[in-house]
């Protein structure tokens, strides 16, 4: 029949892993079918091919050469035109060549510090290596997978299977959206998320549907430890019991954790790397790629000397690749006990309940990933634990490789049972490698009814806050407490109006306890009533398919998903297929949470808005020059001195100036004072949720540039504007304000005499403050700017370097940047060749000269970053030699963070208050 759905053959499971990707599948139309796994075809061996369970979740990017065309053939048509090599064959390859193994994507996928969806992998390789994205090498190993099925079922392709996708419990929504991103990208559109721990305990219940009501009489709380290759997640199941059968309710879930096997492997490769060093003259530290390639090695030895009948020592060899470093092979032995003791003591210590996860002043940085601060799990587990209150788990239900080794689990076990003060049941996992890919078909057969379903849905009601949040006490339910996970309820009894094309913020808020019956749907509550948060608000600008800006009416339609996200949708009442998605993240981690409650606004708005209205307004006043010039002391006067202005007003005072941009014109005063106050306002380009909006909106002026054109304060008040806003420009916009910094700084007389008028003249002070702003260009233009500041210095001479060009300097080679993507730093030998010209300058007479070298030389951790340790030391003794302030010292020879006066300094104002920088 035309147009039917054509139902799926398969349930098909499939676990993303950092290290392996598993693929388990079912019989859609036999429901007596068992799970099984995919053997996934792969390359072992340079022109050989077999069929294992696990691929692993690896790229090596080969020489050009390196393999002949016929190693590389697989039973299926290539797709990958840079011809990486994937599976098995990755990592024999990579363990044997340094720099061209892509390992960890799905790491990267949570770190928002660098940019996801740019060619940055394999982290800190050589410029001759063709690089990746995180979110493509994602992508990668799915359409392999894709492929590999295919090829296997080629009547019922992957894409048009039931789908399940596992996620960490702990992915935040960004992450969640790259991953399905990678999906789309591998031809898999249409899939459910589940999270791990919960397909893992999926994959118990399947296992064990026979037995369930006795494996489980005397469990009252669960809790699923799942250690991954790169991430650690937590979730606490809750067991209760209705006419002798256990019902399930997923209660907590746990922060994200970028802690795992990958972790153990790092700490085994930095013992490995001192003990090789021994023998080395002048000592040996290992770059990034040979470091990469060590872990690869390590982590074989540690997998050998956990398991079961384990040799007593594993020797762990590098090969030589010519490095002066390295000069030949290198071998060193590591014992049993050693990596027992370094992963059992090190990762899962003998801690107490009261124990708290250590928070220092950053996190461990390496090959770019921000690991966890502390590398002990167990003490990790004491603070979820403190943060969910309740009963102790009785019941252990472990998965995730590294468990494979029985003194982990043991240990685990043991501190669990020594914080409740007796033993606690341990549910079976009979292969943590593959749990996860089988409790993903577990969750579809669930969701069919035909396998046990963890239940309870949303623990809590929610509700949608009416009128002004900070007024209006008024609530409509729009999803009550114990409402099915993936389902969604559509309110059609009450109708809203949305405006479309310009912001709205949807408030919201939950119960924090419920007795008895919960509200229903659509019923209205008084948030004064009883006990209720509110959450942080979700702000944004929903758009029509016109673009036109309209208000229309629409319904409410709400889903929990299996994630933990609140997905609120607006439905067109005139056309259900009009539909626009708002999502709110409702796991916030308690400390970020604060008290919920939108900040305040000062009173006093409503006549700051006046004041703007008068000066810019579209009704024409006279207003005296005087008047217009003094308007930033007039708003003090009513909102307090302006540095006390937090990002919740700065935003309404800019959203009032730019309402009246237009006004701006009317002489080079106006131009001035709405340039300075705009920028102010709007700086640094980010922190509020509405904020790439309003840069959308300004950035529509920069192509007409400034009316008064020929005011030298007026062009240089327009690059103030764009330097304090440039943490919120794109890449391209960027770049666009480069190609103006390159002509002011390079055209000739004849030239700037048939400049556009929209082209802003400006100083090479202006330039220069503008060019160490632009995060988000490339290194190489980032060294570009960087040669043309060392000529200032240059030419200069040592006695009269000046302030400006090295606070520009500072921020041009920094190897932590405020709001740009890590990979593009500039690289670390040009740095080391600004740091030899600042040595040269007597940083007694020219104290700047320290600032920046304690800059260039600032530890992050990262190999591919950071400057040689003899340079580093040589900056630290001069540091310390010129009685330079402690922080500076500790950002060179510690990772840590700058302060609120360090980090004024290097942006040249302060942020607002309550904004701060974590990067």
């Amino acid at each position: 029949m035309r147009g039917a759905k054509v139902q799926p053959a398969f349930l098909v499971g499939i676990d993303l892993g950092t290290t392996n990707t598993v693929v388990a599948y079912a019989d859609a139309t036999d429901t007596q079918a068992g799970i099984q796994l995919l053997p996934i075809e792969q390359l072992v061996a340079p022109g050989e091919v077999g069929a294992r369970p696990l691929l692993p979740s690896l790229r090596y990017h080969p020489a050009a050469g390196e393999l002949a065309a016929g190693d590389l053939q697989l039973p299926w048509p290539q797709q990958d035109v840079d011809h990486a090599v994937l599976g098995a064959l990755a990592r024999q390859l990579g363990a044997q060549v340094p720099g061209r193994l892509v390992s960890s994507a799905k790491s990267w996928l949570s770190h928002a510090n660098v940019d996801r969806q740019a060619p940055i992998l394999p982290w800190g390789a050589d410029s001759d290596v063709a690089k990746v994205s995180p979110v493509a090498a994602s992508a990668s190993y799915l359409a392999y997978v894709r492929a590999a099925w295919n090829h296997r079922f080629p009547d019922s392709p992957l894409e048009a299977q039931e789908l399940v996708l596992t996620i960490p419990a702990s992915f935040d929504e960004g992450a969640r959206a790259l991953t399905l991103e990678a999906a789309r990208m591998a031809g898999l559109s249409t899939l459910r998320l589940v999270e791990e721990p919960q397909a893992a305990f999926y994959d118990f219940l399947q296992r064990r549907r026979a037995t369930l009501r006795d494996d489980l009489a005397d469990t009252r709380r669960i809790l699923v430890c799942d250690v991954g290759g790169g991430t650690t997640d937590f979730s606490l199941i809750d067991v209760t019991f209705e006419d002798g059968e256990p019902q399930l309710t997923r209660s907590s879930v746990g922060n994200h954790l970028i802690l795992g096997g990958d972790n153990m492997d790092l700490a085994l490769a930095h013992l490995v790397e001192t003990r090789m060093a021994a023998g080395s003259e002048g000592g040996m530290k290992l770059s990034a790629a040979r470091l990469s390639q060590l872990m690869e090695r390590c982590r074989a030895a540690k997998e050998l000397l956990l398991s079961q009948d384990a040799p007593d020592k594993a020797t762990v060899t590098l090969l030589g690749g010519g490095s002066r470093l390295i000069g030949g092979s290198r071998s060193a032995d590591v014992t049993r006990e050693e990596v027992a003791a370094m992963v059992v003591d090190g990762f899962f210590p003998k801690v107490e309940l009261g124990d708290t996860a250590k928070k220092g002043r950053a996190g461990i940085v390496e090959f770019g990933l921000p690991y966890a601060q502390d590398a002990a799990i167990t003490r990790h587990l004491a603070s979820f634990l403190q943060q969910h209150q309740g009963a102790l788990p009785d019941t252990l239900l472990l998965n995730g490789g590294v468990f494979r080794a029985d003194a982990l689990a043991r240990r685990l076990a043991e501190t669990l049972a020594h914080w409740r003060g007796q033993p606690l049941t341990i549910l079976h996992n009979d292969n943590p490698d593959v749990a996860v890919a089988r409790g993903a078909v577990a969750y579809a057969l669930a969701r069919r009814g035909q396998a046990p379903r963890i239940g309870g849905g949303s623990p809590r009601s929610y509700f949608l806050v009416l009128g002004d949040a900070g007024k209006d006490h008024r609530a409509v339910c729009i999803l009550p407490r114990g409402s099915a996970s993936g389902e969604e309820i559509r309110l059609t009894e009450r109708l809203f109006a949305l405006r479309l094309g310009r912001p709205v913020r949807f408030h919201l808020a939950t119960s924090l306890f419920e007795a008895g019956t919960p509200p229903q749907l659509g019923e209205i509550v008084d948030l004064d009533a009883g006990e209720y948060l509110r959450l942080p608000p979700l702000a944004s600008v929903l758009q029509a398919e016109s673009g036109e800006k309209r208000d229309i009416t629409v319904q409410l339609a709400t889903v929990m998903t299996e994630v933990g996200t609140l997905e609120v949708h607006c439905v067109a009442e005139a056309d259900a297929g009009q539909r626009w998605l708002l999502e709110f993240q409702l796991r916030v981690d308690k400390e970020e949470q604060g008290d919920g409650e939108a900040q305040a606004v000062s009173p006093r708005i409503k006549e700051a808005v006046e004041k703007i209205e008068r000066i810019f307004g579209g009704k024409a006043q006279k207003v005296e020059t005087k008047e217009v010039r003094q308007l930033r002391q007039h708003l003090e006067r009513g909102l307090g001195g302006r540095e006390s202005w937090d990002t919740p007003l700065l935003r309404q005072l800019f959203d009032a100036l730019m309402l009246r941009a237009r006004g701006r014109r009317r002489s080079a005063e106006h131009e001035r004072v709405w340039l300075n106050l705009a920028g102010y306002c709007l700086r640094p380009g980010y922190g509020d949720a509405l904020d790439p909006w309003r840069i959308e909106q300004l950035w529509a002026l920069f192509d007409t540039g400034v009316q008064h054109h020929k005011d030298n304060q007026v062009c240089a008040e327009w690059w103030t504007l764009w330097r304090r806003v440039a943490g919120g420009l794109s890449t391209e916009q960027q770049l666009r304000l480069l190609d103006d910094f390159a002509f002011n700084l390079q055209a000739d007389a004849a030239q700037r005499g048939s400049r556009p008028v929209t082209l802003v003249n400006g100083s090479d002070d202006d330039m220069l403050r503008l060019g160490a702003s632009l995060e988000r260009i490339p290194g190489a233009y980032k060294a570009e700017v960087g040669v043309w500041l060392i000529k200032r210095l240059e030419k200069a001479g040592r006695e009269a370097a000046d302030t400006h060009t090295l606070w520009a300097l500072a921020r041009v080679g920094a190897r932590q940047p405020f709001h740009g993507s890590v990979h593009e730093v500039v690289d670390s030998a040009t740095v080391a060749e600004w740091l030899h010209v600042l040595l040269a300058l007597d940083w007694k007479k020219t104290e700047p000269a320290a600032f920046a070298a304690s800059h260039l030389a600032r530890m992050t951790g990262d190999r591919s970053r950071d400057i040689a340790d003899e340079l580093r030391a040589t900056v630290l003794t001069r540091l310390k030699a010129v009685g330079a302030p402690i922080l500076w010292q500790a950002m060179v020879s510690e990772v840590t963070q700058l302060d609120e006066a360090n980090t004024k300094r290097m942006l040249g104002e302060a942020l607002p208050p309550g904004l701060k920088l974590i990067g």
